[in-house]
Parts: structure tokens; C-alpha cells; sequence
């Protein structure tokens, strides 16, 4: 709170509420400021499918919900228009302080809306570009086209990786003084507290003596499943002990089952499904390494989670991924989708249990402080007064 004590009115958007780290972040957020006497509004869209709805999943002081059916991922010029008048009439209704958008749809169309409702503070944070070597060129330029519009429309952006500006800042969208880079917290300490436990390896059907890789993130097209399979086929002829934990559920699930049974190695792979986030921890520490095989990242949760449970992690050379995994330290990255690589360093760390304990340690002196989510609500907290002392306005 400021010097005065004084509490503030304020409202997230997001797209969709399934479970995904941007959705974590905004909630941790919340309950950070939620806490500290803030009164906390969230904005989101619907969120069916097998990606899982987070809000039934955590617990969390008390807050308000609203759900606007017309808040949809997909592009939708009718939707779309519908979901910026409902908004910024939502918007001009309740007064808020601070409107705060997550992710690229809510972000163009929430920040838009609060500008025209005029709303005090609209600030904005980037998980992962929308914009990206791996989409169609024309979305790319309409998105950065739209990104540089909504850019003017708000005060401040954050960014979860230090990547993510200066991709933001290369393609135009606002000039570096407008960015800040606020580290996506999590809770940390539950994952340094995980320890291995013979009784879930067994329900998952994970031999005692395996050595084992997860992966977290959803079963999504660009999520990297396109090439832990490649790379795992060429491993388990030399590890006939190695399995792998899959952490997540999505569109893919079924695809990627067939392929696994085609190749004939399904029995060394482990679906856990959807894990409430404050589970995950368990789950990564029956593992040895993690992959992050993604294409398209902002800064990686699981990757995170992983070096603040004590082991490295092994990710692509992109976005915000080498802010964390740093080369013979705390794990290693390779070329995007070079899976020789992968497969090449994982056989390395598969050999020298050493090494993985060493890497384990350098990366949870690395994570555990920096990623702790009450320090990210405590910058955001700092972040809005500041910003809201510029208005000259005090809060609500």
C-alpha cells in the first residue's frame, strides 16, 4: 500500500482461465494484492477443452469473477467488437484504478477499452508473443500492427523474460523505456521443499530404479511433443531403464498416444494429465531431467519449477529460455528443433548423476528468490502506485 494506506480498485483480464502459466501468474497476482486489502476484479472468457479450467483447481482468498462469453482466443471481428463494448461499459461502471490485461487478445482489446473508459492506470503483461518465426507471415504483421496500436493505449508493459522486450522492442512495438521485465512468480519454496516418493512413481506406473525426463506444458501444437518423441526413440535403445513423465493434457493427447504405440515404446511413457499447480511440484521431482521442447515461449514455468526442485533442464536456444538454463550450470539449450542435440546432451547428463546433482543445485541458488511470487506482487503493488501517483488521481 502507499504512504497514506490506501487501498486500490483494480482488474485483471485474460482470454481463458485454463491451467497454463500466465493463467497461474494472474492468479498468484491476485491473491498477492487480494491479501494486502486490494480489491481485485478478474475478466476472462470461457475455458472448455481438455486444457483444464484453473479457477477449479486452487485455493484462493475471495475474489470477484466475470465471465464474458464474447472474450474468445480466436480471431473474431464480431466477438471481438462485442467483448470491447462490454468492457469498456464494465470498465466505466466500476472505476477501477488499475486495468492489468494478460496475454495478446485480452491485451489489444482490454487495453482499448480501458483507455477509452478511461481508467486511470492500464498496464499490460507479455507471456509469449503472439508474433513468432513459427506463425504465418501475414498474422505476424497484423499482430504486430495491433500489439504497436495497443502499445499506445496503455502506460506500462511487463514482460516475464528479458527476451521478450527486446523481441517487442526489434519489431516496433514500443520503445525499450516502456518495457520492464517482472519475473513470473510461483511458488517456490514448495517446489525446493519435493522430494522423491516412491508411492507416486508406483501409481504412475514408473519402475523404482528408472531414470526418468518429464516434460510440462500442454499437448498443444508448438509445445515441443513433436520432438520428445524422435529424440526419446533414439535414446531408449541405449537406456532400455529411462521413462518419461508427461505432465499436462490437451488437443494432442490422443495423436501423440498413437504415435507412441506406433513406435513401440508407449510403455516407457507415463500420462499424469492435468496436475493442479500446486501439485506439479510432486510431479517434477520424480524425474531426474526435464525437457522444454517448446518452439514458442515467453519465459518457461516448467523449466523454473525444475531448477527450483534441483534439477536441470534442457530446453531450445529461444525467447526466455537461456535467462535460466545456462549451458554446463543449470542445464543446457540447443539449436530449435536440432533433436540430435537433445539427444546428445540428455546422454551426457543420463551418464554423470554428479553433474545432474551439481546442475540441480546451481539452479535452485539461481530461481528460488528471483521467481518467488510475492516478490512479483510486491513490484506489481510498487509498480501501480507509482504510476497512479503520475495521474496526479488518487486511488478510488
Amino acid at each position: 500500500m502507499d504512504s497514506q494506506g490506501r487501498k486500490l480498485k483494480i482488474c485483471h483480464v485474460i482470454t481463458r482461465m485454463i491451467v497454463g502459466g500466465a493463467q497461474e501468474n494472474t492468479l498468484l497476482t491476485i491473491k498477492g494484492h487480494v491479501e494486502k486489502g486490494h480489491e481485485c476484479v478478474l475478466v476472462t472468457g470461457y475455458s472448455p477443452g481438455r486444457e483444464g479450467e484453473l479457477l477449479k483447481n486452487v485455493e484462493l482468498p475471495p475474489f470477484r469473477i466475470e465471465t464474458f462469453p464474447d472474450l474468445v482466443r480466436e480471431l473474431s471481428p464480431v466477438k471481438d467488437f462485442l467483448a470491447f463494448i462490454r468492457l469498456r461499459r464494465f470498465f466505466r461502471e466500476e472505476k477501477f484504478d488499475v486495468v492489468h490485461t494478460h496475454s495478446s487478445k485480452a491485451g489489444i482489446i482490454g487495453r482499448l477499452a480501458a483507455r477509452a473508459a478511461k481508467v486511470p492506470v492500464v498496464v499490460h503483461t507479455v507471456h509469449g508473443q503472439a508474433f513468432h518465426p513459427y506463425e504465418k507471415w501475414w498474422r505476424n504483421k497484423l499482430y504486430i500492427f495491433l500489439e504497436r496500436l495497443a502499445a499506445s493505449w496503455c502506460d506500462r508493459i511487463y514482460a516475464v523474460a528479458q527476451a521478450m522486450i527486446d523481441q517487442c522492442v526489434a519489431a516496433g512495438v514500443a520503445p525499450a523505456e516502456k518495457y520492464k521485465v517482472v519475473y513470473s512468480g510461483m511458488d517456490t519454496s514448495a517446489f525446493d521443499a519435493a522430494k522423491r516418493e516412491p508411492d507416486l512413481r508406483k501409481k504412475l506406473g514408473i519402475p523404482e530404479e528408472a531414470l526418468v525426463i518429464v516434460t510440462v506444458a500442454r499437448l498443444f501444437p508448438l509445445k515441443g511433443y513433436e520432438f520428445v518423441l524422435p529424440a526419446a526413440e533414439k535414446l531408449i535403445p541405449g537406456h532400455p531403464q529411462l521413462h518419461f513423465l508427461v505432465v499436462g493434457d490437451g488437443p494432442m493427447h490422443d495423436e501423440l498416444l498413437a504415435s507412441l504405440e506406433k513406435a513401440g515404446i508407449a510403455g516407457h511413457f507415463h500420462f499424469a494429465g492435468l496436475v493442479p499447480p500446486h501439485e506439479v511440484c510432486r510431479y517434477i521431482a520424480q524425474a531426474d531431467i526435464l525437457w522444454h521442447l517448446s518452439l514458442r515461449e515467453g519465459l518457461p514455468r516448467s523449466v523454473v519449477q525444475a531448477l527450483a526442485t534441483g534439477i536441470p533442464a534442457v530446453g531450445f536456444r529461444l525467447d526466455g529460455t537461456p535467462e535460466v538454463v545456462i549451458d554446463g550450470r543449470t542445464g543446457w539449450t540447443m539449436t530449435p528443433e536440432k533433436t540430435e542435440e537433445v539427444v546428445s546432451v540428455t546422454e551426457l547428463l543420463l551418464a554423470d548423476p554428479a553433474r545432474r546433482a551439481a546442475m540441480g543445485r546451481e539452479g535452485k541458488a539461481l530461481v528460488l528468490d528471483r521467481f518467488n511470487w510475492r516478490k512479483m506482487a510486491d513490484i506489481l503493488e510498487e509498480e501501480y502506485y507509482s504510476l497512479l501517483a503520475k495521474t496526479g488521481r488518487p486511488a478510488a
